[in-house]
């Protein structure tokens, strides 16, 4: 295994931009930042990270770490070219095979020894002009894998509903062992790849529950912006006999095929259309042609409000659905409520069903009516 320098700077979170760019400057590649500042909703929104670590409070304290690969290491002889396997452990050699390629820059000894030279010089000329805190440097050694795999601390099972909603490399919790053994607990493992949704988010949750609450078994299901899959599988443990999902960013594709392969779901239950189903023309034939043309008697979309309102337009998706099948809308923040309910209103293909709100986010839930 590789060895790397772990090296951390003890700041403050007031310096800990100037420190990182600082470092940048130097030649450094990339930086951790540990403080225990809250994340924004906007933060989290651009992270896609939907299970947030309980900190302790902040106390101003900055942890400012990064991560020299050493040079002369053994099984190293590619001059620097890590091969990163995205494969989450436990599942098994060769189950991912997206692994992808990181040239890595080697630090000789003197190297890094006037890097570091070059960083304490740097931190006593910031203490002129902000507080730096301690700005202590500290050193220690890791393995490549220990950082390269830090964010998956942060994903633990959760229940919402009937499900249990586990990351692969996640055990399932003593206390819901037997529910999910008996079946009470439906059990629906993620591997988010370092992105995608996992269900702990009140917009999946209250898609969910309205799943929960609509089917009855035996539908066909459209999911709309499906990310990592989970709707449309959730669906499918709710017994859809199929589900049609669409997606737009291409990298999803692998991350929902693993989610499919860790469900056991067979790739011939949940056909996945990369595209635009709004604007795109063939992607619209296909989902419709998916049913053999009898259309969805459920369409599921946990998007943003815009997307939700679009969707709702005259002749978007509203043909896909027969009298009385339902349209979940999801991703709803509720100061967009109002233009959300105002788009379903001026279609009369809609009448607005019920709206539940949990947290901040809000859910509408539209039946389609013979216009």
């Amino acid at each position: 295994n590789m060895k790397w320098r772990k090296y951390t700077i003890h700041t403050t979170t007031a310096s800990e931009d100037l420190v990182s760019m600082m470092l940048m400057e130097l030649g450094v590649e990339g930086v951790q930042i540990e403080d225990n500042v809250p994340l924004s909703e906007s933060d989290t929104k651009g992270m896609f990270i939907d299970i947030l670590p309980e900190l302790p409070p902040d106390d101003g304290s900055s942890r400012v770490s990064f991560y020299l690969h050493l040079k002369g290491d053994a099984g190293n002889a590619d001059a620097g070219s890590v091969q990163v396997s995205q494969q989450a452990a436990g599942t098994g050699a060769g189950a991912v095979d997206s692994s992808y390629s990181i040239a890595d820059r080697l630090w000789e000894e003197a190297e890094i020894a006037e890097l570091i030279n070059n960083i304490r010089a740097g931190l006593e000329d910031m203490r002129a002009y902000s507080d730096i805190g301690e700005g202590r440097i500290e050193e220690g050694t890791t393995e490549e894998s220990d950082w390269r795999d830090n964010w998956k601390k942060f994903f633990k099972p959760i229940r919402t509903g009937s499900f249990l909603i586990k990351p692969s490399w996640e055990e399932v919790p003593e206390d819901a062992a037997e529910e999910v053994r008996t079946g009470k607990l439906k059990l629906i493992e993620i591997d988010p790849g370092t992105a995608f949704g996992t269900g702990s988010h009140e917009t999946t949750k209250l898609c969910m529950a309205a799943l929960e609450k609509y089917m009855r078994g035996g539908e066909t299901v459209l999911d709309i912006g499906t990310g990592s899959g989970i709707l449309g599988i959730a669906a499918l443990k709710l017994g859809a006999d199929m589900v049609a999902a669409t997606e737009l960013d291409e990298q999803c594709e692998s991350s929902i095929r693993e989610n499919l392969r860790l469900n056991g779901i067979s790739e011939d239950k949940f056909s996945l259309f990369m595209g635009n189903i709004i604007s795109d023309n063939m992607v619209r034939g296909q989902v419709f042609d998916e049913t053999g043309g009898f259309g969805y008697n459920i369409i599921v979309a946990n998007i943003l409000a815009p997307v939700i309102c679009a969707l709702a337009e005259e002749d978007v998706i509203d043909g896909y659905l027969m009298e009385g099948d339902i349209f979940i809308a999801s991703g709803i923040i509720d100061e967009k409520l109002p233009e959300v309910k105002k788009a379903f209103e001026s279609n009369l293909a809609w009448k607005i069903e019920e709206i539940n709100t949990l947290g901040e986010w809000c859910s509408v839930v539209a039946a389609k009516v013979m216009a």
